[in-house]
């Protein structure tokens, strides 16, 4: 039998040792650290995505949809292979960047990933087929297939183009793009529409196909905010501006029908999920408000510019929205013991960081002068984030239900 609490502890090792990596490169403005801080951050940023996201929504997905079938020991062999790509990565990252070795082990994690992408799809019970949770898990995967399309263009530019090429970046934005918005945004929603469904609670059809079809085009078009740092022509913020507004949108369909269903979502979470749910949604409006602004001309340039923008938005899409939503989750579904003191630590730390790295960008913008313990305060600040996070990783379980 599959331990899912177990492969979620061990998703949960990898977010702390991105944290852990993440603490060096905040050091390494404070301390003479002998790393190569771009190996740092590849590692950091492969082991934070494909270890713990990565990990966790699979585990999520199949316990929500497969769980029940008797393919436990196909889907073990595919946990434990992905686990070897990961290892790969870790090992081999820090030490020597894009290589032979590391580009051996992410080839191989792309490959486990197109193995449990198959294997979810041939799998799913027949009952969950015309479920709305089940279109959008369905939706996500597809997403993350079409992400890898962009690690797998990067040989092919590098040997031709070479790494200052407009393409080497458009790859890699073409790639995280749909891994994040597409990949663990339409995951996320799945999970969340398919708690809803087993208490009845069911959007409209008409409401859905709005709400879903809007989402997806959305999550395409807006792709073409990730070109605006060649200064495209006109056309290019127009299909971003579009599919910003779309997913916009599409939330707002969501949040309507939220609200209407009101008193059954209170009877169906906990006091303590519910604020959680009142932070994402806060998190997830401000990163759908701040995605249509860069799909105007000034703002664009702003993010193109000043890095800390985008840096500080991509923190808040990965340790805001996707990680908060992934913690509600777990805790939901009693695969991880969310505390609320590591989480309210957890929440301290996100703030601080997100303060300090929006801080650093707007002092940037407006030429002004960072104070002089910036660096050691921003390193102070990830370290509160490693250490909710190692409460979490440590904490034991109680069987004392949260209210």
């Amino acid at each position: 039998m599959i331990n899912l609490k177990k492969h979620t502890k061990i998703a949960l090792v990898y977010f702390v040792l991105a944290a852990l990596l993440g603490c060096v490169l905040r050091f390494f403005r404070v301390l003479d650290i002998p790393i190569t801080y771009k190996y740092i951050v590849h590692a950091h940023s492969h082991i934070a995505l494909l270890g713990w996201v990565y990990l966790a929504l699979t585990s999520l997905l199949y316990k929500l949809y497969l769980s029940k079938s008797a393919v436990g020991e196909k889907y073990s062999r595919i946990f434990w292979f992905t686990q070897l790509t990961l290892i790969g990565m870790l090992l081999t990252f820090p030490f020597q960047g894009y290589a032979v070795f590391s580009i051996v082990f992410s080839t191989l994690f792309l490959l486990a990933s197109y193995w449990f992408s198959w294997f979810f799809f041939k799998n799913v019970p027949v009952a969950y087929k015309k479920t709305q949770s089940l279109q959008c898990a369905k939706a996500a995967i597809l997403y993350l297939l079409i992400s890898s399309v962009g690690p797998w263009a990067l040989g092919g530019i590098m040997n031709t183009l070479g790494g200052d090429s407009i393409w080497y970046r458009l790859a890699i934005y073409f790639y995280l793009h749909f891994l994040y918005n597409g990949w663990m945004i339409m995951a996320l929603v799945a999970v969340f529409l398919y708690i809803l469904e087993k208490q009845q609670i069911v959007l409209p059809q008409r409401n859905f196909k709005r709400f879903f079809w809007g989402l997806n085009l959305g999550i395409v078009l807006s792709f073409f905010l990730s070109t605006l740092f060649s200064h495209p022509s006109i056309v290019y913020y127009i299909f971003g501006g579009v599919g910003a507004v779309l997913q916009l949108y599409a939330f707002y369909v969501l949040w309507i029908f939220l609200l209407e269903v009101k008193s059954k979502l209170n009877s169906l979470f906990s006091t303590f999920h519910q604020n959680i749910l009142k932070i994402i949604g806060v998190l997830l409006g401000s990163k759908m408000i701040l995605q249509t602004l860069s799909a105007i001309p000034y703002f664009a340039n702003l993010a193109v510019t000043y890095l800390d923008f985008t840096i500080g938005y991509l923190h808040w899409t990965f340790l805001g929205v996707v990680t908060i939503s992934l913690f509600l989750f777990l805790d939901y579904f009693k695969l991880l013991q969310l505390g609320k003191q590591t989480f309210l630590l957890y929440t301290l730390g996100f703030v601080l960081t997100e303060a300090l790295i929006f801080y650093k960008a707007i002092v940037a913008w407006q030429s002004a002068t960072l104070f002089s313990a910036y660096y050691l305060i921003l390193a102070v600040a990830s370290l509160v984030l490693l250490l909710a996070l190692l409460g979490l990783l440590l904490s034991r379980e109680k069987n004392v239900p949260q209210s």
